[in-house]
């Protein structure tokens, strides 16, 4: 174990120490921030008004604290799991430049240098996305501020299985390539596409039916819904607080997402965080074998 922690100590180090890309980790949630309150937030706005019959009235906080916490919990599906493959370069620079080779031919296994690969992906990636979950709390103190402590705790918990699943899905991804170029064109690929699939750009409630029968079996669509339960969930207490009538947030949880439904049942928080645990399991024990595979990197 401790030689385990060495090589994570020492990827960790490379990570700072490579100004580049850890100027671009870090800024990449601030971009999104931006990016997702000024071009997002009128898409949420209008998703959610939409849903309100005309005899309801909701205040102007309510709406912007509904809002910012959707776009807020989006934000943090979409960067725990892109920000994953930015900080798992280290595995294909160590190719790239010849590392790999001394590692092979050092008394350390191939098991060792890959799960040190892993658990510094995994502490640099909490580590950005805290950054990140830190600005969004800012941004909801600003907007209309609606979670308790339980609801902070509930979203770092899902901050921690959507980062694991992120840095299992990025490290089977990255194992085969051999290029720094490589792997930038798969995370512009991961960051271009994986919005859309997962819900975070646009409701899937919003979707055909066929889409949405054919996302409900990716399990993005659940670590997506699981945040914005717990980021939402001091909304929804508010307004049941107010005494708005039960149909009327049943039918803004469900165009917000937070109910998604898989063969015609609503699939509850509980089994969302027990798919997110065995997709978890399921790219864990996949990257495992992936590593084992004769020379342990893939195609020369």
């Amino acid at each position: 174990m401790r030689t385990v922690l060495a090589l994570m100590n020492r990827n960790r180090k490379l990570f700072f120490k490579d100004k580049g890309m850890l100027f671009t980790s870090m800024i990449t949630p601030v971009i999104l921030i931006v990016l997702y309150a000024t071009f997002l937030a009128k898409v949420f706005r209008d998703s959610f008004t939409a849903a309100i019959p005309d005899m309801i009235t909701i205040s102007d906080k309510l709406i912007n604290g509904t809002v910012a916490a959707q776009l807020t919990a989006s934000l943090m599906a979409v960067s725990c799991i892109t920000v994953t493959f930015c900080v798992n370069l280290t595995m294909v620079q160590d190719k790239t430049n010849g590392t790999r080779k001394d590692f092979n031919v050092s008394p350390v296994s191939k098991r060792k240098i890959y799960l040190g690969y892993f658990l510094s992906t995994v502490a640099n990636s909490l580590m950005v996305n805290g950054l990140a979950f830190v600005l969004c709390l800012g941004y909801l103190l600003k907007m209309g501020w609606y979670m308790n402590t339980a609801d902070v705790l509930w979203v770092l918990f899902d901050m921690i299985l959507l980062v694991l699943f992120g840095s299992t899905l990025s490290s089977i991804i990255s194992f085969p390539l051999t290029t720094q170029g490589q792997l930038s064109a798969v995370g512009t690929i991961v960051s271009a596409g994986y919005g859309f699939i997962c819900g975070a750009y646009m409701p899937i409630s919003n979707f055909g039916s066929g889409l949405q029968k054919a996302l409900s079996y990716l399990p993005s669509t659940y670590a997506t819904s699981l945040i914005k339960n717990h980021m939402l969930y001091g909304v929804f207490r508010e307004m049941e607080r107010k005494h708005y009538p039960d149909e009327i947030v049943e039918a803004i949880r469900n165009t917000l997402d937070c109910n998604p439904v898989f063969h015609g049942n609503v699939v509850s928080v509980n089994q969302m965080i027990g798919i997110m645990m065995g997709s978890i399991a399921v790219f864990g024990i996949i990257y495992y074998f992936v590593t084992l595979l004769p020379d342990g990197e893939g195609r020369r």
